[in-house]
């Protein structure tokens, strides 16, 4: 039956891109955001992110991460990072009333934001090499929507701890703990550079 093969590609393609993503580095720069920000927003950015760098995935298999030196898109990564993680350390607000829980960023920066946080992140990544090596096993399709409701879901999951339990630590805090975390992020990419 065809269409019980690609359910079944769907939900292959769905488990192992999802346990493939619990704890990475996107959901954990979802959970930093959405901290910080309006969450509509950064799910937003992560949704287009994903089904962006899924489709680039699927059409172009694993030859992406050939076009696109390591060394360039780790450098690009490990400058966006630094550049978010120094902002956030210095973050002077002492904004730290707990019905005021969103910056006054706009919806539309903090969707930029994400969109390219991610894409930079996780072009060349594992899950997107797994997601090329897997539109040769099973039809384009079905990978391209399992990893991407997978890789969705992930994000949901982040955006909804930043959300429920970070908004409740003072931002002086969050601020910290969000620039400490991307300049880690910054330091492992500065150091595939190298």
């Amino acid at each position: 039956m065809p269409s019980l093969d690609l359910l079944t590609a769907i939900v292959s393609t769905f488990g192992l891109i999802f346990l493939a993503e619990i704890g990475d580095k996107s959901q954990l720069v979802c959970i930093a955001l959405a901290a910080r920000h309006r969450h509509v927003p950064v799910m937003l950015g992560a949704a287009v992110a994903f089904a962006i760098l899924n489709t680039l995935a699927v059409v172009f298999g694993a030859a992406l991460a050939q076009w696109i030196p390591e060394r360039l898109l780790a450098a690009a990564v490990a400058i966006l990072f630094g550049v978010f993680g120094l902002k956030a350390l210095m973050n002077r607000d002492e904004d730290d009333d707990p019905d005021c829980t969103t910056s006054s960023k706009t919806g539309h920066g903090i969707f930029v934001t994400t969109l390219l946080m991610l894409l930079l992140a996780e072009m060349g990544d594992k899950t997107q090499l797994a997601v090329a090596a897997l539109t040769v096993t099973f039809p384009p399709l079905a990978v391209w929507l399992g990893a991407t409701l997978a890789l969705i879901t992930t994000s949901a999951l982040g955006v909804w701890l930043g959300v429920r339990f970070l908004r409740r630590i003072p931002m002086r805090q969050v601020h910290r703990v969000s620039g400490i975390f991307f300049l880690a992020l910054a330091l492992f990419a500065a150091v595939r550079v190298f």
